[in-house]
């Protein structure tokens, strides 16, 4: 279970008779499940941010909205041909299927659009989204996605 490269990083020699070896391959187990509990989830210090902007495809124009969490990386992004609720539900909806639960934020930042409020407030009466997220609608919590917009629309340009 424990690997002697790993053991040996924290003073520990690797000796299978040793009963200080016996004790971490009985006991961190068991220890591991019960403090597993208590360990802050690593989600809670980054939030996601929502947004939607305009691109063309083919052609047309349409919604792409887009998650990213607080350093920038992408959690998920849906294409749509409108900027509605049912549009921010799907979205919102769709994150929500491909996360494991541990990975679902405690905050997720959106503009002012009404939209992603309505879509939040449905899916945790659904019993999708856990009741404890909070939706923050601050201007500048926004600023991670809203200034990677000009990053995308340029490679879409290109």
């Amino acid at each position: 279970m424990w690997d002697h490269h790993l053991l040996s990083r924290f003073s520990f020699e690797y000796n299978p008779k040793n009963p200080r070896y016996d004790w971490v391959q009985r006991y961190a187990p068991e220890m591991e499940k019960r403090l597993r509990w208590y360990w802050r989830n690593p989600s809670d210090l980054c939030p996601w941010h929502m947004d939607e902007t305009y691109v063309k495809v083919n052609g047309r124009w349409a919604y792409l909205y887009r998650a990213v969490d607080s350093r920038g990386r992408t959690v998920d992004f849906y294409l749509s041909s409108r900027r509605n609720s049912k549009a921010a539900y799907r979205f919102l909806g769709k994150i929500l299927n491909n996360v494991k639960k541990w990975q679902i934020p405690r905050f997720i930042n959106t503009d002012k659009a009404p939209a992603y409020g309505r879509a939040l407030a449905l899916l945790k009466r659904e019993g999708r989204c856990p009741s404890d997220v909070e939706h923050r609608q601050i201007k500048y919590r926004n600023n991670v996605i809203e200034c990677d917009h000009g990053k995308l629309k340029r490679i879409i340009a290109t």
